[in-house]
Parts: C-alpha cells; structure tokens; sequence
C-alpha cells in the first residue's frame, strides 16, 4: 500500500511572529520556516507504517512555492521515499485550492491512505483533510491520536473528540489527519539528510494535473490583520476580601 502525506512550510514555531507594517499579513523576510509540526507527525506515522511492512511506498507532497522542496527534503530525510511539488507561485493558496490540487495528485498516485496535519499554525483553518475527503469521496479520520491499519481495505482510528475518544472503522482507501498525541517525530539523522539529497521529487505543473488558474483562485480576502490586545500585568492581593472586591468592582465578572 502507498501512503501519500501531505506537508505545509510554515513559519517556524519557535518564531515570534511580526505582522506587516501595512496589516496584510505575517512578516516573512527573512523569518526561519520548517515542515508544519502537525504535518512531520503525519510524516512519522506513514514511516512508521511502512517500517510495520503495511505500506510499500511514502510519497510526500507539498501545495506551494519553490521554497517549499527544502520542506520535502525535511521530510525525505525522515524517511520518506519521494517527494511531489506543486508549485502555485506567491499568490495566496487557500485549504480548498489545496484540496483540489491535492486530490489531483492522489488520483495519480493512487494510495490507500492519505495522511495530513490537522491543521497548519499559520492559519490554523483546519480544513484541508476534510475538503479532500469529500471531494474524493472517501472515509475520513479526523484528530486521529491512533491509527491502526487492519487489512488491506480497512484501518481503524481513535479520534480525539470534546468528550473524549471516538474509535472509528474507516474503508480504504480514506484520509486521516494527524492530533498531537499520534506520535512523537523523529530526528533525522545526519545520513539521512545527505541520501534525502538525491531522492527524486516531481514537478508536476496545473496543466498536467488537470486544473487551471480558476480552479485555485482566491475565493477569500484578507481586510485586516491585527496582533492580540497585550495583556496587563497582573496584581497581588493580600485577603480574600480584596480579592472578592477587584473582581466585582474592576473585572467586573462578579
């Protein structure tokens, strides 16, 4: 079985995020980025999967600019086995027009499992898994914290649900995207890194995925983007009495 994995390149979250002088967006000159973390999760469960013996192939995928080979490359060392790279330019790429291009790209490949990050801490949409669930017509296993491939035509996956945990029974082929709890990524090791070098990433352009501009064209504008209020500093009280009193008085929640 393959397993195609999808990958964002993101500011890195170690980054203390700059916003534009001109509120358009995230400052990105000059700003550190790495493989979306959700995303090296789902990485590290589709290898950890075919070191099982249940897939035979992990295809990495990546929906950007030509920046975003060295994110493929992130992830080819980890142990990925090839990597495909859509290039859509600078403009604005948007979860559906990621989808879209994204079920092009499975519709080639042809895997039993497609495995993404819940969501990418740029935008923190969480949409993309499920887009391309329902334009593929296939199972979905969202929040999935165990995934458990049972035979060739099914896998089970533990959802991490408000309640609690949701076990479902997914028909292959289906989309799963990756929650915290599935794994813990691995590092890549120095080896690794240069074999990662000369494994094969394609190229393949709108046309010959079948798509044109219109299909990804922006379908969302952005007006404003603000940083959060700062929060103020906070005080120590001595009794409760006093404590009773700012929060009726000032903070006004009593």
């Amino acid at each position: 079985m393959k397993i195609l994995v999808a990958v964002k390149r993101v500011v890195d979250y170690n980054v203390k995020i700059r916003l534009r002088d001109d509120g358009s967006g995230v400052e990105l000159n000059n700003v550190k980025m790495s493989i979306n973390p959700f995303d090296e999760i789902a990485v590290e469960e589709a290898i950890r999967l075919k070191e099982a013996g249940v897939a035979s192939e992990v295809v990495v995928v990546s929906v950007g600019t030509s920046k975003s080979e060295e994110t493929l490359r992130s992830a080819l060392a980890m142990g990925a086995d090839r990597g495909v790279l859509v290039d859509l330019g600078d403009a604005g790429i948007e979860p559906l027009a990621v989808a879209k291009v994204l079920r092009k790209v499975a519709e080639q490949e042809d895997p039993g499992l497609v495995i993404l990050g819940k969501q990418a801490i740029d935008d923190d949409c969480n949409q993309t898994g499920q887009m391309l669930a329902s334009l593929l017509g296939w199972a979905q296993g969202t929040f999935a914290s165990v995934v458990e491939v049972v035979s060739a035509t099914s896998a089970k996956v533990t959802r991490e649900v408000d309640g609690g945990l949701q076990k479902v029974l997914l028909k292959l082929p289906a989309v799963v995207t990756t929650d915290l709890r599935l794994n813990e990524p691995r590092y890549a090791s120095l080896p690794n890194i240069m074999k990662a070098k000369k494994k094969p990433i394609g190229k393949p352009t709108l046309a010959e995925l079948g798509l044109s501009e219109t299909d990804i064209a922006p379908r969302l504008e952005v007006i404003e983007t603000r940083a959060p209020e700062t929060r103020s500093a906070g005080v120590k009280v001595t009794s409760v009495a006093e404590l009773v009193d700012k929060l009726k008085n000032e903070a006004g929640v009593l």
